[in-house]
């Protein structure tokens, strides 16, 4: 029997958030994304098959809202004149440790997106292919290369070992 939507929120919901992060940097961007993810899983939930892998599924739909804002970043500016006051951490995965986004969000497009859906995201490597282009093999190599580059930061030692043993 499928789970009721709020556990699946409370089961995957952290995993949605890091991969929206990964893929789009943390702040509101990601954050939006992740609302967007499950406002769009919401509708679709009575018509899921109850042999789906959710948290695969929702990766997916994540990656399409991320590529969404992303469209959005590159047609809107968003002028401002103050900046806007600092999100809250609390309760919210990876938040304590900005240095993780940003080493992420240095990884060049495909490293960054195959480390984004594979480690943080849970996702074969056959599944990332599909999302973002190319075979299972080039996947699994832009996986490692993203991670043997966080490796190399001493601040992320934490981070390059436990997506290592995924």
């Amino acid at each position: 029997m499928k789970q009721p939507f709020e556990q699946a929120v409370a089961r995957h919901g952290g995993t949605v958030l890091r991969v929206c992060r990964a893929v789009l940097g943390p702040g509101p961007d990601a954050d939006d994304a992740w609302s967007e993810t499950f406002l769009a899983a919401l509708r679709e939930w009575p018509d899921l098959p109850e042999d789906t892998n959710v948290q695969a599924w929702l990766v997916r739909v994540a990656h399409r809202k991320a590529i969404d804002v992303t469209r959005s970043r590159a047609r809107l500016a968003i002028p401002t004149e103050a900046v806007p006051d600092r999100a809250s951490t609390l309760g919210v995965p990876g938040g304590t440790d900005p240095d993780v986004w940003t080493a992420v969000a240095a990884l060049p497009e495909r490293q960054r997106l195959a480390v984004a859906y594979h480690y943080l995201g849970g996702l074969a490597h056959t599944q990332t292919a599909e999302l973002i282009g190319g075979t299972p093999a080039a996947v699994r190599r832009a996986a490692a290369d993203g991670l043997q580059s966080l490796r190399r930061n001493p601040h992320l030692i934490g981070l390059a070992e436990e997506g290592h043993h995924r």
